[in-house]
């Protein structure tokens, strides 16, 4: 996945570096922090990408990321990643739901077990997750997480900014979560990205997306198909988002 030169930075509440870039996603943490990667036709006002749902697995790409370590590259991608989701809601908001969109604070990345780690709810935060908190607003990651995932493919971190993202934008509208909260994420998250108009998908992009969605359904410990779907309904539920839109992600 690419940025498009159009989409403007943003100054974010907290800058995004190696030491504070904070996207939480996973769904551990206390009853405070939402989970991690959570009828209707996509209305006109949506440019969307040709759509290609994701596929279950992954082609292998080598060297990954043309060639940029991975340590350094997924920081950019983060950043980028942020502007894209941030700019799909507050340009379609209104689209879909009343009052003013706000964005959630973007704490960025965190390392676990250091002072500079945050807390939600007063649990601190786990290592190889990424969540929303409920209570203070925002989303968080923890580096090492973002770092294996874009050994993989810079779609994994879209992916998980655009699901915690989604996890804000429900706890913005009263009575839009619904029972499977964690799918109704994963669909908010495809309509954001398929969604964007700032947002270039390249090869090889739906295969890292199935593989992510695929992984972080079964391997991970914050996750489990009780409570996040298993890797084919989470699939399933990012490409109902992707194809049609975020009405079809809202409850009947």
């Amino acid at each position: 996945m690419a940025r498009k030169p159009r989409v403007p930075y943003r100054s974010w509440p907290l800058a995004l570096t190696a030491s504070a870039v904070l996207l939480a996603g996973g769904c551990g943490g206390g009853g405070s922090a939402e989970g991690d990667l959570g009828k209707g036709t996509q209305d006109g006002s949506e440019t969307t990408e040709s759509f290609e749902p994701p596929e279950p697995t992954k082609a292998a790409v080598d060297p990954p990321h043309g060639g940029q370590t991975p340590d350094k590259g997924w920081e950019s991608e983060a950043e980028d990643a942020v502007a894209v989701v941030d700019n799909f809601w507050s340009a379609h908001w209104n689209d879909h739901f009343t009052g003013a969109y706000t964005s959630p604070t973007v704490f960025g990345t965190y390392i676990p077990g250091t002072a500079e780690a945050p807390s939600c709810g007063g649990e601190p935060a786990v290592p190889d997750n990424a969540f929303y908190c409920t209570t203070d607003d925002f989303i968080a990651w923890d580096a090492a997480l973002m770092s294996k995932g874009y050994e993989k493919g810079d779609a994994w971190i879209y992916l998980v900014i655009a699901h915690e993202w989604a996890h804000a934008v429900q706890n913005r509208v009263d009575g839009l979560a619904v029972e499977a909260a964690e799918l109704q994420a994963d669909c908010l998250a495809g309509a954001a990205l398929y969604g964007s108009a700032d947002l270039q998908f390249e090869d090889g992009d739906s295969d890292e997306l199935g593989a992510a969605l695929t992984e972080l359904a079964d391997d991970t410990p914050w996750t489990n198909s009780r409570d996040h779907g298993d890797a084919e309904q989470r699939i399933n539920a990012f490409s109902t988002g992707g194809s049609d839109g975020v009405a079809a992600c809202l409850p009947e």
